[in-house]
Formats: C-alpha cells, structure tokens, sequence
C-alpha cells in the first residue's frame, strides 16, 4: 500500500521508510515529490497538530480518492527559550527554511548558558488521513539536552547539538537504528502502528 508523505524532505523519506521496515508495516513510503511535488502551506497555526493538519490536506487535495496520506510536524523545545523555537524550529533562522543556517543561530543563542539549562526536548506530531478522510493524530516526545556546539556527520536539523536523555552522544552520532528507538518521531510511529495493528488498517 501507498502511504504518501506530505513532505519533499529527502531525510524524511529515508526516516519514515526505515521505520515501516523495521516495523514490518506493509506501506510504501512515497515522497510528495513523486505526486508532483509538494503544495505551498503557510505553516500558521501555532501549534504542531495543526501545521500538521495543513500539509496533509493539501497532498490529499491532489490525490486521487482513497489516498493515505501522512504528515508530520515537528520541532525542538528548549528551555531556556520558554519552549523556542518549537513550531517554528523549521524557519528559526528566516523563511528560507536553512536547516545549517537555524543550527548556527540555535548555536550562538545559546552560547554561553550554562549546562544546568540547557534542557530541551524534541516534539512529532504524524497526522494520518486515511482512506476514508477520516483524520488520525499521534504524538511522540523525546527529552534531553542540547550541547555546546554540533557533533556527529548523520542526521538532520538540530540532530548534531541534541543529546537523548540517558545517552552521552548526539542524534547525529547515533545509528538510524538507535535514533529511531529513541526519537520523537519514532515514538510518534509506534502509536500509529499501534493503531494500524489494532484498529483495522489495511493488511
């Protein structure tokens, strides 16, 4: 079955397409860019849930009827910016949406702050629209802490400044198996696979 991704986001596909794998879900990840890209939403609703509603709407508005389509929206949390830049991880740095350019100023903002506040957590929200219209929402959460400067060469976004609780590297020095044991987005999978297994979706 086709599950279609409300993003044209490389990573993301990869991510997504490793966690059915792993999960033995019978989909088929594909990417919003092989339906003929991805429409432009205003991401504009102050909340994950509701960014994430906007993008899954407006893939499916494209798609033939019946399609499955999923949408996440996601985004780090820190502490010492009262919860920033949350939903607006992905244009923290400008409307460019530069993942490199919105590591280096979560980088220099936080220099200087000392360790103990460093805190942070990463937020996934999946909005499912399944083959009926019906709407699904699971929300995954992952704690810990954001280090001085990037380390590790995988991942992406803020994945080489943000440590898992209980772990001493970052997501950007962990292998995709273990991050997505870990992560946000993991954790908000499993709920949806949950779901799938108990609640009748498709073989």
């Amino acid at each position: 079955m086709r599950l279609h991704l409300a993003s044209g986001n490389a990573h993301k596909v990869q991510e997504f397409a490793a966690l059915a794998a792993a999960a033995k879900l019978p989909v088929q990840i594909v990417s919003a860019r092989e339906v003929g890209g991805m429409p432009e939403v205003t991401e504009d609703t102050g909340t994950f849930t509701g960014n994430a509603r906007k993008k899954a709407q407006a893939l499916r508005a494209q798609l033939p009827a019946g399609s499955w389509v999923l949408a996440d929206d996601s985004g780090l949390c820190v502490d010492a910016l009262d919860g920033g830049p949350g939903v607006e991880s992905a244009y923290y740095a400008g409307p460019q949406g530069d993942s490199a350019a919105n590591l280096r100023k979560l980088v220099q903002t936080m220099r200087g702050v000392s360790a103990e506040k460093r805190g942070a957590h990463f937020v996934c929200v999946l909005f499912l629209i399944d083959g009926t219209g019906a709407e699904h929402v699971f929300e995954g959460r992952c704690d810990g802490w954001l280090r001085d400067g990037p380390e590790g060469g995988t991942g992406f976004g803020y994945d080489p400044l943000f440590v898992p609780a209980g772990r001493t590297q970052t997501f950007a020095q962990l292998s995709d198996t273990d991050k997505n044991k870990l992560s946000h987005r993991g954790r908000a999978w499993a709920q949806l696979v949950a779901w799938w297994r108990t609640a009748g979706g498709p073989p």
